[in-house]
């Protein structure tokens, strides 16, 4: 009798750990870094509101974007539903806003964290911007911060557990798994390469295409088509996705690299190595080989697509 009383806890014990793990493995899917956006993510979410999701998450270490994302499209299909409370008034439950914040819990959030400039003076939570940023605020206090207890953190957020698998659900739909470190930036790589003396083409997508040549974005994203990885379109959309690469961080083989004015995003290219990048510069130019950085080159970041 007690050994098979043993040998029933030791198994329950092994369940219980082996449930543990498989917890551990599903929100460290959340709390590892940024993640790559999904073909679902890149054609559902808007770009103003893809770009704050990316931003705010940056403010809490551990938060992904893709929750913050996933409740902005479960609370208000990331403000596009027209029901009471998203643009003006209040809800049933007088919540407001597309993040659906109760007007006593915004204002607590926004007095213990001021969202950054760009939003409404005060901040409003109509404002996307300041609900999106306090959403991130708020779920970084409540248990978001370095992936201490991301559940609860959006049980927080709206006191149901149905609510809790919705979310976490779509945020994996909007997230998809890495490549393997240095693969996709190595293929993308050798495409962009094959692609060089080809001439400039605005909107232009290449010969697979049906395109004689390429924009600069219209490179990187078939370079990248070529290595399995999706991306945006447009440079400033490429640029929003990231991951980023941070400020004094080498930047690898694959890596894109972008230039613009203030907040927008204006040209990309695909980094190669030893200083220099492959990309389609300009009209009445071929794709080619250049220096990454130069003369009042407006350089404002680079991102790891792998």
């Amino acid at each position: 009798m007690f050994k098979a009383a043993c040998a029933a806890a030791t198994a329950l014990l092994l369940l219980l750990v082996m449930a543990a793990a498989a917890a551990g493995s599903l929100f460290s899917s959340f709390t590892g870094g940024a993640s790559r956006p999904s073909d679902t993510a890149l054609s559902d979410i808007p770009p103003g509101y893809f770009d704050l999701y990316h931003r705010a998450a940056a403010t809490c270490p551990g938060l992904d974007w893709s929750v913050l994302a996933a409740i902005g499209k479960i609370e208000t299909d990331h403000g596009r539903s027209s029901l009471p409370g998203v643009h003006s008034g209040a809800n049933y439950a007088g919540a407001r806003g597309p993040m659906q914040f109760l007007t006593t819990t915004f204002s607590q959030v926004t007095a213990r964290h001021p969202p950054p400039p760009g939003g409404a003076r005060p901040p409003s939570p109509y404002n996307p911007h300041d609900a999106v940023y306090s959403a991130a605020a708020y779920l970084c206090d409540s248990g978001a911060r370095d992936g201490q207890d991301l559940r609860e953190a959006v049980f927080a957020y709206n006191h149901a557990d149905w609510y809790v698998s919705e979310v976490l659900a779509q945020a994996r739909a909007y997230r998809t798994a890495r490549a393997a470190p240095g693969t996709a930036g190595t293929r993308a790589v050798a495409y962009a390469r094959e692609q060089l003396g080809l001439p400039y083409l605005w909107g232009g997508d290449g010969p697979a295409a049906g395109d004689p040549g390429f924009d600069c974005s219209g490179l990187t994203k078939a370079a990248y088509a070529a290595a399995d990885v999706p991306l945006p379109r447009t440079a400033e959309r490429q640029f929003a996705a990231g991951p980023r690469v941070l400020e004094g961080q080498r930047l690898e083989p694959g890596d894109l690299v972008f230039y613009g004015r203030g907040d927008s995003v204006e040209h990309v290219g695909l980094y190669i190595g030893d200083g220099r990048m492959i990309h389609a510069p300009r009209r009445g130019a071929a794709i080619q080989i250049s220096p990454y950085r130069y003369q009042d080159d407006r350089y404002v970041g680079a991102t790891r697509p792998d």
